[in-house]
């Protein structure tokens, strides 16, 4: 079961620093995931204490809820990598915005595209249950074949198709 992941913007200790395993917590991430943000340089910490530990800041919980809204669009750890280089790279910070914007554009449209057919699939089911609730329990020995004849009320008289793909050829 996949989490959702953790608002950004929380309250930091009154230093502003957290320790990675404090960083994990908030993020719902491993210790070892966070090391490795920081093997693909996806991810730095603000600070090391006296002992070399890592200390993160606000902008570790930007980066990492920015990380996984990538991922949920289908980038994997290595594209995201190349993708903050590519920004990072552009001459400029109109540039780097220009390119973000056109990226985020054009997932915008396809976010909307798998919106309606999520929504389209959600109809497809929604007939399809209330088809099914019109099925009454046949005996244990009736053939699939009979459920299209079986003569109980439906809200409607064909199955929807993902009803009547069942009862098709083999």
């Amino acid at each position: 079961m996949a989490t959702a992941p953790a608002s950004p913007l929380v309250s930091l200790p009154a230093d502003g620093l957290l320790k990675v395993g404090q960083l994990a917590d908030l993020t719902n991430k491993t210790v070892r995931a966070i090391r490795f943000y920081e093997e693909l340089d996806l991810l730095e910490p603000a600070a090391r204490t006296a002992g070399g530990f890592r200390l993160y800041d606000q902008s570790a919980l930007t980066r990492i809820h920015w990380i996984d809204r990538l991922q949920e669009m289908g980038f994997s750890l290595p594209e995201t990598r190349d993708f903050l280089a590519q920004l990072q790279g552009q001459d400029s910070a109109p540039a780097a915005m220009d390119h973000l914007r056109a990226f985020y554009s054009r997932k915008l449209i396809e976010t909307r595209d798998a919106l309606r057919r999520l929504q389209a699939l959600e109809h497809e089911l929604q007939e399809s249950l209330s088809f099914l609730h019109g099925c009454t329990p046949c005996s244990p020995d009736t053939p699939r074949g009979a459920c299209r004849a079986c003569g109980q009320p439906r809200s409607s008289p064909t199955p929807p198709a993902l009803v009547a793909a069942v009862n098709g050829p083999r």
